[in-house]
């Protein structure tokens, strides 16, 4: 039997105005997440963080802040939340927000270099001072790389994680001051032009072979809209020309072959959004090819 596998619910929807996230943890258990993994010969428990005391999602205003009160309710209680030793945690979400909490978690499990592979059309690095839209799910990198401007709003991050040990592979909606955010940091981007020109292959290999140079944990943040929409409507974000399904699926396999990844999230599926459940079927699908669903067995490889 493969590594113990958890599946935790994270219901949560207060990072954005557009409601419908709060359904991705039902939808995915639904089209069976629990039972595919299970048929791959893992052990699967399962979990769920509560929605924490706070006011209801969008009730509470901060200036042009979207539900700063619950926003920081919900990373607190994520954050406080002990996945079992020796599991590796799946966290179905809800929005983005998510990974505010779910990253520093996993960066505090242990003392090995904590890395964060961010499949998304968006680079999240947005603080409170700099979004104008006002919604926090376009926040948690800046949040979980350190950026002070949080002080005040959300709660001290448990850990935080190196600009340098993040490649954002995907991107395709970055406004100026996200990209100058990106450059000062220092974060590793493949966006879909380098992708287009040079395969979605090379940028993750390269980042792979860092992760077991340094012996590092890994975590995946999988956004929906890191895909097409023309695969992947359920998504409250859509953006054109995004991953393929082969492109998706390549991604999945690579990460499987190198036996590196040690959590993940799946952030932004709105089940509202779906056309007949396609979207969840293929977040599935995809879980699948990452813990070793494959037309032909490979070597996995690890340290």
């Amino acid at each position: 039997m493969g590594r113990p596998i958890q599946l935790i619910d994270v219901p949560v929807q207060s990072g954005a105005r557009r409601r419908g996230c709060v359904m991705g943890p039902d939808a995915l258990r639904t089209a069976g997440m629990a039972e595919v993994l299970t048929d791959l010969g893992y052990g699967v428990s399962t979990a769920s963080i509560n929605p924490p005391a706070t006011s209801p999602d969008g009730a509470d205003t901060s200036g042009d802040l979207h539900a700063p009160e619950a926003c920081a309710a919900w990373i607190a209680a994520i954050q406080a939340y002990d996945v079992p030793a020796g599991a590796l945690p799946i966290f179905l979400g809800g929005d983005h927000l998510l990974a505010a909490g779910v990253v520093p978690a996993m960066a505090s499990r242990s003392d090995r270099p904590q890395f964060v592979l961010w499949l998304d059309a968006h680079s999240d690095i947005h603080t409170p001072a700099t979004t104008t839209s006002g919604n926090l799910h376009g926040t948690p990198v800046a949040y979980f790389t350190g950026a002070p401007e949080f002080e005040g709003v959300f709660p001290p991050p448990r850990a935080t994680v190196d600009p340098g040990k993040i490649l954002m592979l995907g991107l395709r909606s970055v406004d100026p001051d996200e990209k100058a955010a990106l450059v000062r940091a220092g974060v590793v981007t493949a966006d879909m032009r380098t992708i287009d020109e040079h395969g979605i292959a090379p940028p993750l290999r390269r980042f792979l072979d860092e992760v077991r140079v340094a012996n590092g944990d890994l975590h995946v943040s999988l956004d929906v809209d890191f895909l097409d929409p023309s695969i992947a409507p359920a998504v409250g974000t859509t953006v054109p020309g995004g991953a393929t399904f082969r492109e998706a699926h390549l991604v999945m396999e690579m990460l499987h072959d190198s036996g590196l990844v040690t959590s993940l999230d799946i952030a932004e599926l709105n089940p509202f959004l779906d056309e007949r459940g396609r979207t969840t079927s293929l977040i599935v699908d995809l879980i699948a090819s990452l813990f070793g669903k494959a037309v032909l067995d490979r070597p996995t490889r690890r340290g």
